[in-house]
């Protein structure tokens, strides 16, 4: 399995790229993924699951209203994964993401995933690495199973620099716009940027479907990638409308 070193990957976009030329790309990408969503939709053979992971203010939810929120909001759905209930921890790991995979036709996000029974458990030592191991094969084989079912899994990892963090997480401070997002566990998390990272490229090299690891310090540089990730998966399924009964 490839070898990944996130402290050797770059976070910014290139120097040479254009910022208002990017932008103008992102906008055509958005109206063609408006229009490729409502396909996917109308033909129901296929679905998409999006995984969103990064460390805290790496944009993830920006990413769901930038790039997803032109879509029709009856073709999609967003679940935000958080610490798990007393309902869900009495039952397998896998048990509250399975009941939360996109059905034919649709589009699923998740913000946070499966991964975090890999990543958070391992950070705080509530998992250790016989059970991880356990959980990576049994990551696998589920993502396995949603791909003979047509559906369609797309990871991306937010990579955002621990400086860009810190600037973001004191704009919540002295944003009165953003100050909701405020959050000083937050501020516990980021102390372990060097475990999570290293768990995090055990995730990378452990995942039989490949992860696009998305440079996030700039957020229209972050929301052209993905978009074009998205467009360019929908139109290798050469989906059309479903034609009217004789």
């Amino acid at each position: 399995m490839a070898k990944y070193d996130l402290l050797n990957i770059d976070t910014l976009p290139p120097d040479e790229l254009d910022n208002d030329k990017i932008k103008d790309e992102t906008k055509d990408l958005l109206e063609e993924l408006e229009e490729l969503q409502n396909l996917l939709y109308a033909e129901g053979k296929h679905s998409l699951l999006v995984i969103l992971q990064g460390m805290d203010a790496s944009g993830k939810d920006g990413v769901v209203r930038k790039v997803f929120g032109a879509v029709n909001p009856q073709g999609i759905h967003i679940t935000s994964f958080k610490a798990p209930t007393k309902e869900e921890l009495s039952h397998d790991f896998l048990w509250r993401i399975h009941k939360n995979v996109p059905e034919k036709g649709m589009i699923q996000i998740f913000n946070r995933s499966h991964y975090e029974d890999v990543l958070i458990t391992r950070v705080m030592d509530w998992c250790d690495d016989k059970t991880a191991e356990k959980r990576f094969r049994a990551i696998n084989d589920f993502e396995k199973l949603l791909q003979n079912n047509n559906t369609h899994v797309l990871k991306f990892y937010l990579h955002i620099s621990e400086e860009e963090q810190k600037k973001r997480f004191q704009e919540r401070l002295t944003d009165p716009k953003k100050h909701w997002k405020y959050n000083p566990d937050d501020l516990e998390s980021a102390k372990h940027w060097s475990a999570y990272r290293k768990y995090y490229n055990e995730v990378f090299e452990k995942s039989e479907i490949i992860w696009n690891i998305i440079p996030a310090d700039k957020n229209w540089y972050k929301e052209y990638l993905i978009a074009k990730k998205v467009v360019s998966t929908l139109k290798n399924l050469n989906m059309k409308y479903p034609k009217l009964e004789k």
